[in-house]
């Protein structure tokens, strides 16, 4: 990878030998290695066996879950949070084990529609839960930095599985709680 970035620095005009330059392409390798580090992980390595049984049958949600990832059209970051709710039927998740899911797939080459669609799946395979809802809202620097240049815009997706789709008060109290 550290030769494909010298090319690239090289491809734009500037000057590997430069003292800014020097090492660039082999901290750029380590930087998009750590950046896509999802690539190398499972559910089940992250789960670990974290699910506990739990007579809760009442929403559980983690919100303001700070997310980084990066734009598969564009390889460039988009930054914002996830809120992650899920209805427990037997079985909890290990807390910290939630936001661990969000950062795997977050930390591979993405858009935020399908980012959304992961996280709740995975929550919903794992968890067998009743039902789960994720909302991301994310800024992206291509959008920021390039074509249209917006500064302000924020992107809002959902995801919802069983009694948040099916049961418009699940859905509400998961809308009122994130606010």
């Amino acid at each position: 990878m550290k030769e494909h970035y010298a090319h690239i620095i090289e491809a734009i005009g500037e000057d590997l030998e430069r003292p800014g330059l020097k090492d660039t392409p082999q901290r750029a390798a380590k930087a998009m290695q750590y950046l896509t580090r999802g690539y190398h992980q499972t559910v089940e390595e992250i789960v670990n066996d974290a699910l506990f049984p739990s007579d809760c049958s009442e929403m559980v949600l983690v919100k303001d879950i700070e997310l980084y990832s990066m734009c598969e059209h564009h390889m460039l970051p988009f930054i914002g949070k996830a809120h992650v709710a899920y209805i427990p039927d037997g079985k909890v998740l290990g807390l910290s084990k939630v936001a661990r899911i969000v950062d795997m797939f977050a930390r591979r080459l993405q858009i935020q529609e399908q980012l959304t669609v992961q996280v709740a799946e995975t929550i919903q395979r794992v968890t067998g839960a009743a039902g789960v809802g994720v909302i991301i809202e994310a800024k992206h620097m291509c959008m920021m930095m390039r074509g249209v240049e917006k500064q302000n815009s924020v992107m809002k997706t959902s995801a919802m599985l069983g009694s948040f789709r099916s049961q418009q008060a699940t859905r509400n109290e998961f809308l009122s709680l994130i606010r």
